[in-house]
C-alpha cells in the first residue's frame, strides 16, 4: 500500500545554499548590468532588475543593501576583469585591442559608462579619486608614447577609440557605412586602433 502523507523536504546542505545564493547574485548582476546599460542607474527600475533575474526583488536588498549596493557591485566586478587581461607587460597597442575586443563582446560596460557620464553629478564625480596614470607615465618613459604628448590626454583618446563603436554606431555608420557590429568592421577597426596607437610613440 502507498503512503500518501506528505514527506518532511529535505533541509538543502551548506553547500547546496552557498551555490544557490551565488546562483541568485550572478543572476541579478546579469540582469542589473543589462537594466543599468540600457536605462542608467536613475532609470532602472529594482522590481525589472527582479523580474529579469527572476527572483524576488527583496532577494537585492538581502544579497546588496539594495539599487545603490547593486551598481556599486558591478563596478567592483569589472576591476577583477580588468585586471585579469590589464597585463602592463604587454605592448600599448595590443593591450588597447584587448579592451576593445572586451567592449565589443559584451557592449554593456561602454553603455553604462555612457549613462553614468551623462548623468552623474558633477559634485560627486568631483570627489572620486584621479584615474591612475603610472602605467601610461611608465609607457612614456619606455617610448612608446611621444614626448611631446601628455599621457592623461592620450588616455581619453585611448577610451574614445574604445567605445566610440558603441556609444557612437551611427558615427560608425555616417563615416564609413558599414555596420559597426558586423565582423568586417571588429577586425578592421581592431587593426586600425593598433596601428594608431604604435604611431603615438611618434
Amino acid at each position: 500500500m502507498t503512503d500518501s502523507r506528505p514527506r518532511a523536504r529535505r533541509a538543502p546542505e551548506p553547500d547546496e545554499r552557498r551555490l544557490d545564493a551565488e546562483r541568485t547574485r550572478r543572476l541579478l548582476l546579469d540582469a542589473a548590468l543589462d537594466e543599468f546599460s540600457a536605462k542608467g542607474f536613475a532609470g532602472a527600475r529594482v522590481q525589472d532588475i527582479a523580474d529579469r533575474a527572476g527572483v524576488n526583488k527583496q532577494l537585492i536588498s538581502y544579497h546588496f543593501g539594495g539599487k545603490e549596493g547593486l551598481y556599486r557591485e558591478l563596478g567592483r566586478r569589472w576591476l577583477e576583469r580588468e585586471a585579469e587581461f590589464n597585463d602592463p607587460a604587454i605592448p600599448l597597442h595590443e593591450l588597447v585591442v584587448r579592451y576593445l575586443r572586451k567592449a565589443l563582446d559584451d557592449p554593456r560596460g561602454s553603455r553604462l559608462e555612457a549613462w553614468r557620464g551623462l548623468t552623474e553629478d558633477p559634485a560627486e564625480a568631483a570627489q572620486e579619486p584621479p584615474e591612475d596614470l603610472s602605467d601610461m607615465e611608465r609607457r612614456k618613459a619606455a617610448g612608446e608614447i611621444a614626448d611631446d604628448l601628455d599621457p592623461g590626454y592620450v588616455m581619453l583618446a585611448l577610451h574614445a577609440m574604445v567605445s566610440l563603436p558603441i556609444t557612437r554606431p551611427t558615427t560608425v555608420r555616417e563615416v564609413l557605412g558599414v555596420d559597426p557590429a558586423s565582423p568586417g568592421f571588429r577586425e578592421r577597426y581592431a587593426d586600425q586602433v593598433a596601428r594608431i596607437v604604435r604611431h603615438l610613440a611618434g
